[in-house]
């Protein structure tokens, strides 16, 4: 057993170090392309002789991404946010320029509202809204003390976020010169993957072999392509955005396609779905003259979520305040700066409670390294491209941890604070008092934060599902009466709260896990049904008979769901009656009567009458 047992530990630590010492030729072009564009923002910096140029890399960090695309509209926003930013941190100088009690609660509140509506929002918005936190703790914090120097200091931190933007999406465009044709080429590649999955879920479902986790992963993928269509149309360029909706439309044909499997419809309606969705994978592979087709979607909107987040923002960075009043800590307004920069980098975080885990054990090793530099390298190094060289193996070590799903949330902050850590000026830094001073204000601010999280409204995974399922309730009993509620855009609102769902909640039990995604399934195909049923009753080509029932099923699902269920059956049974009966409006009444959506032994089911 001991000699098995040593046989398996090296294997295992070779896995575990997999990334740093044999990473993919992609991640490794991350890495490298990266830590060259924060050394480049900071010998620029220096170069132009900045008081702070430690804040250049930083931004670098926080713009990074793998995808060209991702990064030009990151960075777009990312510029609005800096402008955004600078003005309030200067209006908070400006206002309270001697009421540090009333400039905390001020910047609080505007914090809180930029985590807020990052979540509200999220995608690529959602950057644009931290830079502008972000940017306005750096101006207001740094000029606390010399507020009649506040436009200056806007001046120099906002030139300082906008060369880390610049030379990060200079370096991008370097390392990406084929971008174009690998963009349009890696679109074709997912859509198709896409569609032949969907085409085996579908024949399995008609063969009576559904799979709860199989569909799930689907619709992430499905949902996790739509969310790439934007990045990828930036780096096709100009011209593209036609392909875009197309690819749009391919995804929400073939979620309707999978949706209506599930349903139950007839196999030769499914295949007209995957046609239209092979129709328009081929117009992006052969794209049309004088196209003026258009498809949009939104993702929905967790509104308790984003108040969350905004009331922990604003409790913590208060709580911070009222810390450092009491203690009269020498390094208190540090501390306070880093806690208002550390919730406003946490919130772009899908679960913010439990990044924090692993921000703060990067930090730990953000220290530790940056110790290492401040007390033997840095006094050692005569010359900026000296230090640049030296800081460019940590940074290439983060980068390639970035890559890692199980260290990205420790290379958040390991990479963006290590060069704020190390300070690296023109007159380098030998001040070792200050250095931990600041350490340690930064060690106190991410711990700070990380207990907050888990004590003001924590996260309770039970209680995101069973909120999701009270949403899907909400939702599916307006669906009849909401004109602007299409079929597709039902279905990906629905799925991507499935998938959402699914990634915030891992840590409910597999069981509980698998019976809620069935619900909501559930919920899905029948939505989509009713919707239909919705559209075929404002139909005027329909036959008025069918009209008149359908509107009667309507006005009933509308008050007593579950009795309009029972009763779809037989309306259908009635309308099969008659010779201009409509095919689709039977082939969903029949399937809103297959459904069990309210079943009673569904322990997560919640009829009309129960509420």
């Amino acid at each position: 057993m001991n000699g098995q047992t040593a046989s398996i530990w090296p294997v295992d630590i070779a896995q575990r170090w997999r990334w740093l010492f044999a990473p993919t030729s992609a991640d490794l072009g991350f890495a490298v392309r990266t830590s060259a564009a924060a050394i480049l923002s900071l010998l620029i910096a220096m170069w132009m002789e900045l008081d702070s140029p430690a804040w250049a890399p930083l931004t670098v960090w926080v713009v990074a991404t793998a995808s060209r695309g991702e990064t030009l509209s990151k960075a777009r926003w990312r510029l609005v946010g800096t402008g955004i930013g600078c003005c309030m941190g200067v209006g908070l100088i400006a206002a309270f320029p001697q009421e540090t009690g009333l400039f905390f609660i001020g910047l609080a509140l505007w914090i809180g509202l930029c985590c807020g509506f990052a979540t509200f929002f999220g995608g690529y918005r959602r950057y644009g809204f931290l830079v502008a936190s972000f940017t306005s703790v750096i101006v207001s914090t740094g000029a606390i003390h010399q507020p009649d120097d506040v436009f200056s200091v806007a001046i120099a931190r906002g030139t300082y976020i906008v060369l880390g933007i610049v030379c990060e999406a200079a370096l991008a465009a370097m390392f990406l010169p084929t971008v174009r044709d690998q963009a349009r080429q890696r679109l074709l590649m997912r859509l198709d993957q896409i569609t032949a999955e969907v085409s085996r879920r579908v024949n399995d479902i008609h063969a009576g072999a559904g799979d709860i986790d199989a569909e799930q992963q689907l619709l992430a993928s499905i949902i996790a392509a739509n969310a790439r269509i934007e990045y990828d149309v930036l780096e096709m360029g100009a011209g593209a955005r036609r392909q875009g909706d197309h690819a749009r439309g391919a995804l929400a044909c073939l979620l309707g396609a999978l949706a209506r499997a599930r349903g139950g419809a007839p196999h030769e309606d499914i295949g007209k779905g995957l046609a239209e969705a092979h129709a328009h994978i081929q117009t992006i592979s052969s794209p049309r003259r004088g196209d003026r087709f258009t498809f949009r979607t939104r993702s929905p909107r967790d509104k308790v979520e984003a108040l969350y987040n905004a009331l922990r923002a604003i409790t913590g960075i208060i709580g911070a305040w009222l810390l450092w009043e009491i203690t009269a800590w020498p390094s208190g307004t540090t501390f306070v700066a880093y806690v208002a920069l550390v919730y406003g980098l946490l919130d772009t975080r899908e679960i913010p409670a439990l990044a924090s885990s692993g921000f703060f054990r990067g930090a730990l090793w953000c220290a530790a390294v940056a110790a290492f530099y401040v007390f033997r390298v840095v006094p050692a190094v005569t010359s900026p491209e000296c230090l640049a060289c030296l800081l460019a193996v940590p940074a290439i070590a983060g980068g390639l941890a970035a890559r890692n799903p199980a260290l990205v949330n420790h290379a958040f902050s390991f990479n963006m604070f290590l060069p704020v850590l190390i300070g690296p000026s023109n007159l380098m830094r030998y001040d070792e008092v200050s250095f931990l001073n600041t350490t340690g204000a930064f060690l106190g601010a991410v711990l700070f934060a990380r207990l907050t999280f888990g004590v003001v409204l924590p996260f309770r995974a039970d209680d995101h599902l069973m909120r999701t399922a009270r949403w899907v309730d909400r939702r599916l009993g307006t669906v009849a009466r909401d004109p602007g509620m299409s079929v597709h855009r039902w279905l990906s609102e629905n799925a991507d709260s499935m998938v959402r769902a699914a990634r915030m909640c891992q840590r409910v039990p597999p069981d509980v896990m698998r019976q809620a995604m069935a619900r909501h399934l559930q919920a899905m195909v029948l939505g989509m049904w009713v919707i239909e049923l919705r559209d075929i009753a404002n139909d005027p080509h329909t036959p008025a008979p069918t009209r008149k029932r359908l509107r009667v099923f309507l006005r009933t699902w509308t008050r007593a769901p579950l009795v309009a269920v029972q009763n779809a059956a037989m309306i259908a049974h009635n309308l099969q009656r008659h010779t201009q009966a409509n095919p689709a409006a039977i082939t969903a009444l029949n399937g809103v009567a297959r459904s069990t959506f309210f079943a009673p032994q569904d322990p997560l089911a919640a009829t009309e009458s129960e509420e």
